[in-house]
């Protein structure tokens, strides 16, 4: 009998270091998946952060782009304007005459120096000035 109690108490001792085992595999098991579950979580929520932030920069760059883009066509379209003004004979004729001192066929060019006016009064301004 008391051979058999021995052997019951081996038993039940090897049942019970089995089931610590047991125990020790699945949490062992639930501790590793729960750092795989934490890396997860980490990646998903780096990766997140990146998004946003590329998401934002890239809409801050689009609105300067959008700035930039609007001020060109605007001034194209002033040049386009422009061109129409000085392309009409009208401008041309005007430019002709005023900035290269030309006359057409039938006109006779007078130019008059205003330099020796302006000088003498640039002298009297000059006296006055240094007499205060």
């Amino acid at each position: 009998m008391a051979e058999n109690q021995d052997r019951t108490n081996t038993g039940e001792e090897t049942n019970i270091q089995a089931s610590r085992r047991e125990k020790a595999k699945t949490g062992f098991y639930y501790s590793f998946l729960t750092l795989v579950l934490l890396f997860c979580l980490i990646q998903i929520g780096f990766g997140a952060i990146l998004n946003i932030s590329k998401t934002i920069s890239y809409r801050a760059k689009i609105s300067t782009l959008t700035k930039i883009r609007d001020n060109a066509e605007n001034q194209n379209q002033e040049l386009k304007e422009d061109i129409k003004l000085f392309s009409s004979t009208s401008s041309l004729e005007g430019i002709a005459r005023n900035n290269l001192k030309m006359a057409g066929e039938d006109e006779v060019l007078v130019l008059i120096n205003n330099t020796q006016a302006q000088n003498q009064n640039n002298k009297k301004k000059n006296k006055k000035h240094k007499k205060k």
